[in-house]
Order: structure tokens, then sequence, then C-alpha cells
């Protein structure tokens, strides 16, 4: 009986011992391989798969639960050959469980003895997911062939381990008593004990020594960084094999054309994009790293670490990013950087050029932020290339503030907001979120807004930087572990990465840094502690992280943005078919070549306008301009003399200091005004049909601006004023065609000054009885008592028609006397202004009676006859006068088509050369939905045939 209940407490204990087989091999089933980025740190998500226990290979196994012990009954002693007969199926049966109990102990301890194992050994090896092109695919699928979460399901956690080992010790003493029942053999039962002992041995032994487990810790630290500097070795060297072999191809060598690589041409896609949707509207989803942070949380430096070179401005706690910056980075064999609108390229291995680019940043960050604003919407390109550089675009924004300082516009800190979430809002964005571990992670503003974009943070990447400082600083180190594992900061994550960006010095070189991070890490209780892995550290394994995650979100996206831009391109094609059906489709660019061309005809119009009418017009313009002036200051004080002799003295004098002084100066004014007027009705005047009246604002701006430059040359009043002073002095009337001309002009100049002094004479006194009769018109007070002196002023004159042209005090009282008698009160100042308007107009009716009778003086002015009643030295004046404008219209004339006209061409075509390098004058000036469409369009058709050409060279790299 005692055999019997040993018996079943054995096979009990076996059973169990099989169901945790089944269930081990369930767990060690091969499901389908799938891919997973091993640079970020995220849990696997679960696979549905059917219980592997349940499979037909678990059968045989399983079977042993189903069998059913015989109760051995105890009879009394028979013969022997009974006895025999009897036993042999015990014997027969005592084999077969023998063997099944190898297997099983086999199975179990070995199964336990592999998982130990491959636990031992996967925690000592590297993190060598970034290294993938050396170790062979298999690898890297080898977790997922084992399914290590059932696995460690399956097994017996350390309390069922606690409990079993009493029961084995038990199961040893039960194979010892049973060892005469099942005796078939020494060999059979000392590999089955042997197997028991050693596997039970190997598979519970426990270590409890804390200081081995350290030492061991340390131990694998040291492995771990011992194969980092080899594949970092081997890295470096590959790079320099690569950029020998790149430069060999630059230089020629092997007689082929270098394509544009991947990222250039990807990045050439975002800034055709940036251009035809500046505000990042919902036509902008393809990817890109964007950089955000709180200010001086060391985005800038994460960025140069990636870069491999102090490429940004720094300053110590001042806000040196104020606009965008996108940064391309490509591989190629030198160490270089340049600017999107620029040819320069700044050699990264030299300080000199550093510092130039730099400054040049800067400045161009400077010149994008407005008047009255801190930081600029407006983003700055920039292309990085170097041996080993990993392929992305990362654009660096202004970091997030909470407070506005002095020297700040009010609204910086919404502008930085606003700008942000432009970037961020893309969907496709990989956002880069930087925190400061130097700081309380509670004054973070960037986590939050971050949280608000991405918040189930499947497109964000946290950094924590300055995990030097923080190791330092933080009292407690878990909060540290706490950041990188995601638990504390409300925003979610795909990978969290801890770096350290040097000691804060700003003269460190990025080779300095790089070793000043190896040996903190290397040294970091933080790892020794593994509060961090492996590789969630450094900035080298964040770069390969960010660049693998970009490129999995290029792919996924960029046939869709491709199908997207397709679409519009046939809905902008359409729109300009219903619009405008018979123009070309002519972009801002090409319209404003269009008018450039127009403009520049129409100046050189000028060249033939005939010297016939250059001078007519410039004569009439002069004279316009001088009429007043000879009129009022030089013939009417001369004329009203009453003497010849006085008269041409007063001439020639005024004459002399009008010439020295203003002539030819209102002469080169005339001139400039005269050229304006012609260049602006060439530019102006309708063309017919082929005129465009979308380019009129381009046209009347270029004008204005030439205009403006313009300046008449210098030299040229100093030999005006010599000719118009030699043709002053010339009194030599030669023939009586000259003579009648003078008349002529004298006439017309003084009708003209007779008109207009009828019209103020008209205006003071009112209207006459003609007017206030037919047209109902009246006269007021004050008209009524000019109407009066106006009345005794010429009953004065008409006694004396040769007054003189001032009145006497007696005559002044006299007149104010005589209008008191009638009842009107005057001033005498009225009676002198009225006087004034009275005496000009009998004066000019005068002189032009005269003018008629010096038409036969020209027989007497020949031969020097005198005669009182002929001396007609007025007409003398006015054909001086006439010769002066003649002559000086002439002269200007030569300057103009010889000079000024070439020059204004030249100012025209300098204007239309900086409006062409100015695309906010363009989008000012030509504007208008045909404008607008077409700029759209030709866009829309750059931005899609650069994807499909983007699209073609990525499949090829596939």
């Amino acid at each position: 009986m005692w055999r019997a209940r040993r018996a079943t407490e054995a096979c009990e204990v076996c059973r169990s011992l099989v169901s945790a087989g089944c269930a081990i091999r369930g767990a060690l089933s091969l499901p389908q391989p799938r891919l997973v980025s091993r640079s970020l740190h995220h849990p696997r998500p679960p696979t549905a798969r059917p219980p592997r226990a349940q499979l037909q290979g678990c059968q045989p196994f399983s079977s042993l639960s189903h069998l059913a012990l015989r109760r051995w009954k105890l009879s009394p002693a028979k013969p022997s050959y009974q006895s025999r007969r009897h036993f042999w199926p015990a014997r027969l049966a005592a084999r077969l469980l023998r063997l099944r109990y190898l297997l099983l102990g086999s199975a179990v301890g070995g199964g336990y003895t592999a998982k130990k194992t491959f636990d031992q050994w996967k925690d000592m090896m590297p993190d060598l997911s970034d290294y993938k092109w050396i170790v062979p695919d298999f690898v890297w699928q080898l977790d997922e062939y084992i399914d290590l979460e059932k696995l460690s399901k399956a097994l017996p956690d350390s309390e069922a381990l606690a409990k079993l080992i009493p029961d084995l010790d038990k199961l040893a003493g039960s194979f010892s008593l049973l060892k005469d029942f099942f005796s078939t053999g020494t060999s059979g039962e000392t590999a089955f004990r042997a197997t028991d002992a050693s596997e039970s041995d190997r598979q519970f032994k426990k270590v409890t020594d804390k200081e081995k487990v350290e030492q061991l810790q340390e131990e694998l630290l040291r492995t771990q960084l011992k194969y980092q500097r080899i594949l970092e070795r081997l890295e470096k060297e590959n790079k320099e094999l690569r950029k020998l072999v790149l430069q060999r191809d630059d230089k020629g060598i092997h007689h082929r054309n270098l394509k544009k690589s991947l990222i250039d041409m990807y990045s050439e896609v975002l800034d055709v994009l940036s251009d035809y949707d500046a505000s990042y509207n919902t036509q902008d989803h393809l990817p890109r790293v964007v950089v955000v942070g709180d200010q001086s949380a060391g985005k800038t430096s994460v960025l140069e670490m990636i870069a491999q070179a102090r490429i940004f401005p720094r300053g110590s706690g001042e806000m040196m990013t104020r606009s965008p910056v996108k940064v391309t980075l490509s591989e190629g064999p030198h160490h270089v950087a340049l600017f999107k609108d620029s040819s320069r390229e700044f050699d990264l291995t030299k300080e000199e050029d550093l510092a130039a680019l730099r400054r040049e940043i800067e400045l161009r960050m400077r010149k994008n932020v407005k008047e009255g604003y801190t930081v600029s919407p407006e983003t700055i390109s920039l292309n990085v290339k170097g041996p080993g550089l990993q392929r992305m675009v990362l654009v660096d924004l202004p970091g997030v503030i909470n407070t506005v300082t002095s020297g700040m516009a009010p609204d910086t800190k919404e502008t930085i907001f606003s700008i942000s979430k432009a970037y961020m809002q893309n969907p496709n964005a990989i956002i880069l979120c930087i925190q400061d571990g130097s700081v309380d992670a509670e004054r973070s503003i960037v986590t939050d807004l971050v949280s608000q974009m991405d918040p189930h943070g499947r497109r964000t990447i946290f950094v924590l930087t300055k995990v030097d400082l923080a190791e330092k600083n933080v009292a407690s180190p878990s909060r540290i572990q706490q950041i990188i594992e995601g638990k504390l900061f409300p925003m979610k994550a795909l990978g969290y990465f801890a770096v350290v960006t040097g000691k804060g010095n700003s003269s460190e070189s990025i080779e300095a840094i790089r070793d000043y991070e190896e040996e903190f890490f290397q040294n970091s209780k933080l790892l020794k502690t593994s509060m961090l892995k492996a590789h969630q550290v450094t900035t080298r394994n964040l770069s390969l992280a960010v660049s693998d995650c970009f490129w999995k979100m290029v792919r996924e996206s960029v046939e869709q943005q491709a199908d997207s831009f397709k679409a519009t391109r046939f809905n902008l094609e359409t729109e300009w078919k219903n619009n405008f059906p018979r123009l070309r489709e002519l972009d801002r660019n090409e319209l404003f070549e269009k008018a450039k061309n127009e403009i520049l005809d129409e100046v050189i119009s000028l060249s033939q306008v005939t010297p016939k009418h250059w001078e007519e017009i410039l004569q009439q313009m002069l004279w316009e301009r001088v009429s007043t002036h000879v009129i009022e200051n030089i013939y009417l004080p001369a004329a009203q003399t009453m003497n010849s002799g006085t008269f041409n003295t007063t001439v020639d004098i005024k004459l002399k200091q009008w010439t020295d002084k203003q002539l030819p100066t209102k002469a080169v004014e005339v001139a400039w005004e005269t050229l304006q007027e012609e260049f602006s009705r060439f530019m102006t005047e309708p063309k017919g049909k082929e005129h465009d009246d979308i380019f009129d604002k381009l046209k009347q701006a270029v004008k204005e601006e030439s205009i403006k430059r313009h300046k008449w040359n210098d030299f040229a009043e100093d030999s005006l004023r010599v000719i118009q002073h030699n043709a002053l002095e010339d009194r030599s009337i030669t023939d009586k065609q000259q003579w009648d001309a003078a008349i002529f002009f004298m006439e017309e100049a003084l009708r003209g000054r007779l008109r207009d002094t009828e019209t103020v004479l008209e205006n003071m006194v009112g209207p006459d009885w003609k007017k206030r009769w037919m047209h109902w018109m009246g006269r007021t007070q004050e008209q009524s008592v000019h109407n009066e002196t106006k009345n005794e002023l010429e009953k004065m004159l008409k006694c004396n028609e040769e007054h003189p042209a001032y009145l006497a005090s007696d005559e002044i009282t006299t007149v104010r006397k005589n209008l008191e008698s009638r009842g009107v009160e005057v001033d005498p100042s009225l009676i002198k202004d009225t006087w004034h308007q009275v005496y000009r107009r009998h004066f000019l009716k005068t002189a032009l009676s005269h003018c008629n009778l010096c038409r036969r003086g020209f027989y007497y002015y020949q031969r020097h006859f005198v005669d009182s009643e002929l001396e007609c030295n007025d007409v003398v004046l006015f054909w001086r006068i006439q010769r002066m404008l003649s002559i000086t219209a002439n002269t200007l004339r030569q300057q103009l088509t010889n000079t000024e006209v070439r020059r204004l061409e030249k100012n025209v075509k300098e204007v239309l050369e900086d409006f062409a390098e100015d695309s906010e004058k363009k989008l000012k000036l030509l504007t208008g939905k045909r404008v607008q469409l077409a700029e759209d369009l030709k866009k829309v058709r750059e931005i899609q045939e650069k994807l499909d050409a983007f699209i073609e060279a990525l499949h090829q790299e596939k």
C-alpha cells in the first residue's frame, strides 16, 4: 500500500510538471514576424494568438493527466510462477513511467534553464538596434519567434518555486523508496537521479548577495560600453571610407553625374510648399521634425549635436532664435552649410566660417523681424551636409516663454505660441519636445502645449537635456526615472531620451561635448541602477531614433500628399479655364517680366520724341512759369516810369538779377517736369487692345521710384546761366518777322493778364447789371462798397489818363470824402486795393493799344529814329524774353535727349531690377484673382512634379 501511495504522489507531481511543460511549449510557439523599431521605448502591443497548449503538438503530454493509476490490492502469497505472471504488467508500466519522468523532467528543467540563460544573455548584450547593417536580419526577429510574455506567464513565480522545493525533496525520497519497486537496472536510475539533482540545483539556486548583483551590473555596463566604443570606432572608419569615396566621385574620377540626394529632393519640396502655403494650412501635411521647448532648455544645443557643428548664434539667457530655422541634414563628402538662396558654402571645420555662419543667421533673423515685433514666422532655410549625418529635416522654433520681459513686443508670447502651433498641428509632423532636466518639471510650459497638439503621443519624442546637472541637483534620482518612463508629465510620447549637451561653455567643440556625454553616462548611477536604459541615452541614439521615425512617417504619408496635390491641381486648372479661357497662365514672375519689357519699350520711346516737340513744350511750360515774374516784377515797374531811359535801365537791372538767381534753376525744374510728364504719358496712355490694366500699379510705382532717384546734371544750371544772360543782353531785332512775332507775343501776354485782372475786379465789385437781371444775382455789402469805390476811381482816371501807378494821400482823402458824402463808409486800405486793380486794367488796355501802334514802328527802330509816340522799348523787351525762351528751350532739349533721357532709362532699369528681387513689392503691385490663380497653379504643379520625383527616388532606394 505504501508503494501505491508513493506512486500516486509521484504521478500527481508529474502531472503538475507536465502541465507546466505544455504551457512552456505554448509560450515557445513561433508567431509571424513583424518589424518593430528597437530605437523607441514603448510597450509591445498585444497580439491575438490561439494558445499553443491546445494544439496537436501538446496532446501526448496533456494526455498524461487522463491516465488513471490502478489501485493495487495485496493478496496472499501465491506460487512464484503466478507472481511472475501477474507482476510483468507492473514492470512494463514502471519502465514507461520512468521514461516519461525522464523526458518530462528534462523538458521542465531544460525549459527553465533555457529561459534563464536567454534572459542573462539578452541583458548582457549591448543595444545593437542601430547597427542592423552589421548583424543579420534574423537576429532582430528572434524575439518575434519567441513569445517571451507567454513564457514568463507560464513559468512559476518565486512563491510557487518556494512551495515546490519541499515537494521535490519528498519526491527524491519517494524515488529512493520506489527504487526496488521499479528495479530495471542501475544505469537508468542513476541518470534520472543525476538529472533531477543537477536541474533542480541549476533552476532554483537563489542569489541573495547584493554586492554580487551590483558587481554583475557594473560588469554588464562595462560590456555594453565596450561594444559601444567598438561600434563607434567601426562607424568612424566607415565614415572616413565613405568620405573618400564621395570625394573621389565629387572630383569626377568615375565620370558620372551625381544626382540629388533623397533628403535634398524632399527639402526642395518643403521649400516650395512653404512658399505656396506660408500659413501652413491643411495643404501642408508633409513630415518634418519640429523642435520645441522652453527658452534656454537646450533646443539649439541638441540640434547642433545632431548636425555635429556649432552653427547657431548663442547667448546667455537671451532669446536668440527669433524666427524658425529649417535645417536639412544630408550626407556629403565635406562638412559644409549653405543657405537656400545663396551659393556660398561655409566650411564647418573652420572656426572663421562657423563664426561667419552664425553672424549670417543672426542677421537674417533680425531682417525677418519687422519693426515693433520680437519674433517672425518667416523661415530661414539652411542645408548642412557632412559624412555620417542622419538624413532628416528639422525646424528649430523660438523658445516658449512664460513672461514678456522689457524690450520685447507685448504680443511676443502669443506670437511664439501661434508659430509653434502652426508647425505642430501638421498631423505628420514629428514633435521633438525638449525639456530642461536641471529645472523643476513643474516650471515646464512646452509639455502642456505638446499634450494639446498630440494628446496620444503618437508623433512626439521627449528629450531630457542637462541630465548631468539634474543628477547632481535633484534630491531623488527616481524623479528622473519617472520623467523618462513618461509618468511625471501629462504628455505621452513614442520614446524618451536623456542627453547631455556640454558643460555650458559656448566655446566647447562638438567632439569635446560628445566625449563629455559618453564619460558621464559611463559613470552615471542612473545607468548602473537601471533607471535609464542604454538605448535611451546620448544624442547619437536620439538622432538615429528620430531619423528612423522621420523616414517612417515620410513613407507613410508622401503618396497621400501627392494625390492631394493632384486633386488641387485639377481644381485650379478647371477654375482657370472657366474664368480666363483666352489668357496664358502667367504667374507673378512671368507677368513682371512682361511688364518690365513694356516699361523699357516706353522709356525707349522717349528718345523718339522730335526736337521740335521738345522745344515747343519746353518753351510753353517755361513761359507759364516765368510770365508772372516778367510782367509783374520787370515789365510793369519799368513801364510805369513813363521814361524811356528809366525803362531800359530798370529792365536791364531786373533781368540781370533774375538771370543770376532764379531763371536757371526755374529752367531746370521746368525741363525735369516736362520729362516727367512725357514719361508719364508714355507709361499710362492706353495701348489699345494690348493694354493690360493689371500692370498699372506696377508702372506707376516704377515711374515714381525712377523719378525719385533721378537728379538733373549739376552743371546744367551753370551753362544755362551763361546762355540766358547772353540772350537777354541782345537788343538787335534783325527783321520785321521777328518784330511782328515779338508784338504778337506781347499782346498775348498782356491779354492774358488783362483777363485775369478783369476776373479779379469782377469778383471784387460783384456782377454787373446784366448778370443781376438775367441770372438773378446780387451784390454783397462789401461788393457794393468796392463798386462805389471803383466808380469813383474810374472818374479820377478818366480825368487824368497819365496818372502814375500810385495814389497820393490827398487823392485818397478826396475819394473817401466823396464816398462819405454819398453815405458810403470806406477804409483807406480798401481804396488802395481797388485802385491797384483799376489802374492795372487801365494800364494793360493802354499797353495793348500801344502794341497796335508799334506794328509800324520797326522802320523807326531800324533807323534809330526817336518818336515819342512810337517808343517801342516794351516790344524790344518781349522780344528779348521770347528769344531767351527759345534758346533756353533748345539748350534744355539737347540736355534731355543727350543725357537725361538715358539717365532716366538707367534709373528705370535699376528700379526694375530692385523690384525683381523684392518679392513683397511684386506681391503688392501685381495683384488680382488672375495673378493669384496663376501663381497657385504654378506652385501646385511644381510641388506635384517634385513630389513625384521624390517618390520615384524613394521607391528606388527601397
